[in-house]
């Protein structure tokens, strides 16, 4: 899916925010990116780059690699020092269709954002509207939508929240076709 800006060019339709600019890193116009992933092999990897600022253009990227937890990065039509420091602030998006294929049963949190949430009496838990780490491992934080009720509002609908990890002992099921995840989690947990 694209659209199409007002200059003429095509934007892919599944960009995906993957960093921002920090800053430049050294004098020759290389920049400085805090990638929003701890693994970012999708900056290292596509060749091109979407910037939002002045408006969302696309970026050639010559040359990337990891450099303390950050990405730094050669790219085209920068030059010098000043012209990546003008950069600073401005977020990095890259098309889905560039990230690197996942061995089975591995996803990008992008992917699970959206899935509708089941547990395995079949009893809706709510969407996927975030993912989170922890720091031992990801969590799903789901929301649930409840009907309006004249107790809280007739135009006042309740939104419940549960965090589910993200491991094998809650996750049963991943079904990206289906847009669902089945899981080992009561509603009342």
């Amino acid at each position: 899916m694209t659209q199409t800006t007002i200059s003429g060019v095509n934007i892919p339709g599944d960009l995906v925010l993957v960093g921002y600019v920090a800053g430049a890193y050294g004098l020759n116009g290389w920049v400085r990116i805090k990638p929003y992933a701890s693994d970012a092999e999708a900056l290292l990897t596509a060749k091109t780059w979407w910037f939002d600022k002045p408006e969302l253009h696309d970026v050639g990227m010559m040359q990337a690699k990891m450099h303390s937890g950050d990405v730094v990065a050669q790219l085209m039509g920068v030059a010098g020092r000043d012209a990546a420091e003008g950069l600073r602030g401005t977020a990095v998006h890259v098309s889905r269709a560039h990230f690197p294929a996942l061995p089975t049963d591995e996803f990008y949190w992008v992917d699970l954002i959206g899935l509708e949430v089941e547990n395995l009496q079949g009893e809706s838990l709510g969407r996927v509207v975030d993912m989170m780490d922890n720091g031992a491992h990801p969590i799903l934080r789901v929301a649930h939508v409840t009907e309006a009720t004249p107790a809280v509002g007739a135009d006042k609908a309740v939104v419940s929240e549960m965090l589910i990890p993200f491991v094998d002992q809650f996750i049963k099921t991943v079904d990206q076709g289906a847009r669902k995840i089945t899981v080992d989690w009561g509603l009342d947990y």
